[in-house]
């Protein structure tokens, strides 16, 4: 990812999900009705559950919220059932693009993303088209100025995968995303708070874009994550500032 700011990218991200913040409640419930669905409501046998809990404190949702969420999809409570669903396409110059959706109706999402990337210089792709560009991981983002030895230290003693630091300083940290949650205690214990905590999609090449191919690629982007089914947006475009 040399030659654009990975803080950048990163802080446009978390301005963005600000900026929705009722969105970000809607999403993370999602989650929490799927992981306590498929893997019951203890926190304490549900990794995917415990993930889900921290990302609905992170966005500051009362807890009664939580509470009546899990006891939603564990049939305690009537209501609507998600599922799980993925769409792959290409942005503009071909970069690989991978929509992650929760939806109580496939046929209107698939419509919906299929109709944002189309009207925005993208494309649809078939399953599997660009999945294979991307690994499953856990990912942590430290701000410039972190201490790089105190992060590579914690990292590699608890199990993570690898250790970058970036042009702008910001430093990032790559595990397995079944170790994710081991690593993240470790941080948690030394004092040491990422800006981004997330098991994610990592594209293992990215394409460089600038002027007006960087900000067609992120008005996609931005029109894909406003989705209303949307959960996740993931790519492999490094966009310029």
């Amino acid at each position: 990812m040399a030659g654009h700011s990975k803080w950048a990218n990163i802080q446009h991200r978390k301005g963005r999900q600000d900026e929705k913040r009722q969105r970000i409640w809607t999403r993370v419930m999602r989650e929490i009705m799927v992981a306590a669905r498929m893997g019951g409501g203890d926190l304490g046998t549900n990794p995917r559950l415990r993930l889900a809990v921290d990302k609905a404190k992170a966005a500051n949702m009362p807890n009664e919220n939580v509470k009546y969420g899990i006891a939603k999809a564990t049939g305690n409570l009537e209501g609507v059932q998600y599922e799980e669903v993925r769409y792959e396409g290409y942005g503009i110059g071909g970069a690989a693009i991978i929509v992650d959706c929760m939806t109580d109706n496939k046929v209107r999402t698939v419509a919906e993303v299929r109709h944002a990337f189309s009207k925005h210089g993208g494309n649809m792709g078939t399953e599997g088209s660009v999945a294979f560009q991307f690994k499953h991981v856990g990912q942590f983002i430290f701000a410039p100025g972190t201490s790089e030895d105190k992060v590579m230290e914690v990292a590699l003693e608890s199990g993570a995968d690898d250790v970058i630091t970036h042009e702008d300083g910001a430093i990032e940290v790559l595990t397995p995303y079944t170790g994710f949650e081991v690593v993240k205690n470790a941080f948690d214990a030394a004092g040491l708070k990422p800006e981004l905590a997330e098991v994610t999609m990592r594209a293992d090449n990215t394409i460089e874009m600038s002027g007006q191919d960087s900000v067609k690629m992120q008005r996609l982007l931005d029109v894909l994550e406003d989705l209303d089914d949307t959960q996740n947006v993931f790519h492999n475009a490094d966009l310029s500032e």
